[in-house]
């Protein structure tokens, strides 16, 4: 019989010592979270100031170091504190249910076909189930009032990609769960791959660089694209927001969300009520839950 009980105390100190295993590198690079969270910080934040698309905006921009605790604090610090305790007894009561396995639930199995097959279909699914996640943070005021946290931001550089709330994480990651349990087949491994590449991308697509890729724009999502999901004044045919794409742009051109009227450089970011929107950390945090 499982003990749930277990499962959930077990699992903070299990995460902690994961954690300090990865800061003491006692965890190989390829599968170490928190130093490549921080060398592709490093490198994209090197591509932002060799290669400026806003040349005004300083290396240090407005709320450099805030997003930067929130890079550490949504990846690490609030899986630690509550999130992976409920993820893992979730996954226990599902599996459960499952007869065991997930796996028994999956729609279709892949394990069969080329690996560098399985991740494709691995990052489609992936990024198709966030972009329609996305949307909803859009289009539902409950969901949007948390989301705003990620749109406070008044000046775009890489590590604007992970300044959310906390309950995004809460929303976005069973999502991703039920799309991959639903297809079976995927491997510790190649989840770290596609998270890693699209941690890469989301870091690459909010910094102050000035690349669309060409005809591959209408492929991959891209700075130039993603500054006016962040733009402050919404056209009247996109009231609920445009470009949702996290990593793949498709979507958008696809459903008729995509918006780039021209260079969004110097546009304005956030919304309509900013300048009265909480600043600070815990201010953030805790936002959200009250309408105004």
């Amino acid at each position: 019989m499982t003990n749930y009980s277990d499962i959930f105390l077990k699992s903070f100190g299990e995460y902690g010592d994961y954690i300090w295993n990865q800061i003491t590198f006692k965890v190989p690079w390829t599968d170490n979270y928190f130093y490549v969270l921080i060398l592709a910080s490093l490198i994209v934040w090197g591509l932002e100031l060799a290669f400026p698309w806003r040349k005004h905006q300083p290396a240090f921009r407005k709320d450099f170091w805030l997003d930067g605790f929130f890079m550490f604090f949504n990846f690490f610090i609030f899986n630690w504190i509550i999130f992976i305790a409920f993820s893992k007894l979730l996954g226990a009561v599902i599996a459960t249910q499952a007869g065991g396995s997930i796996t028994n639930w999956a729609l279709v199995d892949i394990s069969s076909l080329p690996n560098w097959m399985q991740l494709i279909i691995f990052f489609v699914v992936l990024d198709f189930v966030q972009w329609l996640i996305h949307n909803l943070l859009h289009r539902v005021p409950f969901l949007w009032r948390f989301h705003k946290v990620h749109h406070s931001v008044e000046e775009m550089g890489f590590a604007a990609h992970l300044r959310y709330h906390w309950m995004e994480t809460v929303v976005y990651n069973p999502a991703k769960y039920i799309g991959v349990m639903l297809i079976g087949g995927f491997t510790p491994d190649q989840a770290y791959i596609v998270y890693m590449g699209t941690l890469i991308i989301g870091h690459i697509n909010h910094a102050n660089l000035g690349w669309d890729y060409g005809p591959l724009k209408y492929i991959f999502n891209n700075p130039k694209m993603h500054i006016w999901h962040h733009a402050k004044e919404l056209p009247a045919s996109h009231q609920k927001g445009m470009n949702f794409g996290i990593s793949l742009s498709i979507w958008d051109y696809i459903f008729r969300t995509n918006y780039v009227p021209k260079s969004g450089r110097d546009i304005e970011l956030g919304f309509e009520d900013l300048d009265s929107y909480p600043k600070s950390f815990w201010g953030l945090i805790f936002s959200g839950f009250r309408k105004k």
